[in-house]
Formats: C-alpha cells, structure tokens, sequence
C-alpha cells in the first residue's frame, strides 16, 4: 500500500467486498448460540422467562469490574482508616517502616518471596494518610517481584507507586523497564518520555526514545499483516463455496488516470 497516495491494498479491498458475508456469517453464528441457550431452558418455561434469565446473568456478569489484589487493599484499609487517631497512624507508619527494613534484608539476601511477604505486610500495615511511604512500599514489592519473574504484578505495583506518588521517578523507570520485558513497547515508550521530563540528560531514556520508535513500527507491521491474514482466511472461507478464494480479486492501476479499480479473475495464475 502506498500511504502517500493513500491507495488501498488487495486485502483492504477484499475485506470490503466480504465485509456483508462476514457479517452475515457472524449474525448466523449468534443466531445459533441464542437457539441453542433457548433450548437449555426448561422446555415447560416460555421464550420470555429464558430471556430474562439470560438478561440477568449478563447483568450480573458485567456488573463486576475486575480489581487487582492492589485495589482490594486499598478498599480495605480505606475503611480502617476511619477508626485510626493520629496517634495510631504514627504507630502504625513506625510499623510499617521497620518491616519495609526486614523485606529490605531479604531483598538484598536475594530471598524474594520472602521479600515480597514481608513487604505486602508493611503495605497492610501504612495508614493510606502516608502516600509517599506507601508508593515506596509499592515500588519496593515491585523490584522483588521483577527478581521472582513476575513482571505483569510488578507492573501493577509500579502503577500503583505512582498513583501515589506522581513524580515518583524510580517507579516510572522501572515500569518502563517492565514494559519493554512484556513486549508492551508503546508504554514503555511513554515513560521514558515521561523520564526525560524529570531528567533531560537520563542516559537510558533518551537511548530508549531512539531506540523504541523502530521496533513499535515493525511490530505494527508484524500485527497488521497477521490481521490481513486472518481477514484472507476469512475471506476465502466464505468464497469457498462459490468456487472463488481472494486470489480471484486483484487490483490494477490506470496508467493514465493513476486511478485503481478491482479486476475479477476467473482463473487466477
């Protein structure tokens, strides 16, 4: 495809030509889940009361957002911190911050489960009042979670680090580390960009914000022809029966008017 002259490809205007046959080949396929949901219903109740039973468990399916274990400690320690005096969440803070210590030594012992506990208990224990020290905590169960290779929770803590803490630098380094580790290129693109706000002359994110651009495009490129692979497979799925696949479609240029038009071939080489 010429993207200057913004002229179609053959497998963008195959998707075109199949775009009602798709369409009517996904609506058959619904057609028959509905029938076959309908037929599991008691064959005494009526069509109205299976619909409604499906309606409810929709509802009910899609009225629960999944949370992340973070949330549900933030929830939760929500509710207790409306009992605490300040004088608790001194306690409580001084607590936390000699069990961050204790999740410190295992870190450094290389005894990363042990880590991770210890810091989750500091992280239960910081009255939410403390975001700062909260977002360190985050940011530290991240690192050990980065050591025990698990990288997707460690990205949720390094997310969360800077839920606290905005400007907190070490956790957004460190999440953009863990994205380019997941393949998540166009995040971590965007906190090393985030990084040359807060440090201009950072070495590793001005190498990243060269170096990430072309990668992202290739893996673009990759996505995008496995998709119009899909989209030809669907294609010729569908012409099948007809005797035809999408090879029998074919684009030509008008050398005059440089126009593009769609040729029918019967017999395709």
């Amino acid at each position: 495809m010429d993207k200057k002259e913004g002229i179609p490809s053959n497998e963008e205007i195959i998707e075109e030509l199949t775009k009602d046959l798709k369409d009517s080949a996904i609506k058959c396929e619904s057609d028959l889940q509905k029938e076959s949901s309908s037929a599991s219903c008691d064959k005494n109740s009526n069509a109205e009361s299976c619909r409604i039973v499906d309606e409810e468990s929709n509802e009910e399916n899609n009225s629960k957002p999944p949370r992340n274990e973070n949330d549900e400690i933030e929830a939760r320690l929500k509710d207790r911190e409306l009992e605490l005096s300040d004088e608790d969440k001194e306690k409580l803070k001084k607590e936390a911050e000699e069990l961050k210590k204790k999740g410190n030594d295992h870190f450094v012992a290389s005894e990363f489960k042990e880590a991770i506990e210890i810091y989750t208990q500091a992280i239960l224990t910081c009255p939410l009042a403390y975001p700062n020290d909260r977002a360190i905590l985050y940011a530290n169960r991240a690192a050990a979670k980065t050591k025990n290779n698990d990288e997707n929770s460690a990205i949720e803590d390094c997310t969360k680090a800077i839920e606290l803490n905005s400007t907190y630098f070490k956790a957004y380094l460190r999440r953009a580390q863990l994205y380019e580790r997941t393949d998540k290129l166009d995040e971590s693109l965007a906190d090393y960009k985030k990084i040359l706000e807060f440090d201009p002359a950072h070495s590793e994110a001005n190498y990243a914000v060269r170096r990430l651009p072309p990668l992202i495009e290739q893996k673009n490129e990759k996505l995008k022809e496995e998709m119009l692979g899909k989209l030809k497979d669907l294609g010729n799925m569908i012409l099948k029966p007809f005797g035809l696949s999408t090879e029998n479609f074919k684009m030509e240029k008008d050398p005059n008017s440089g126009g593009y038009s769609v040729k029918f071939n019967q017999n395709p080489s």
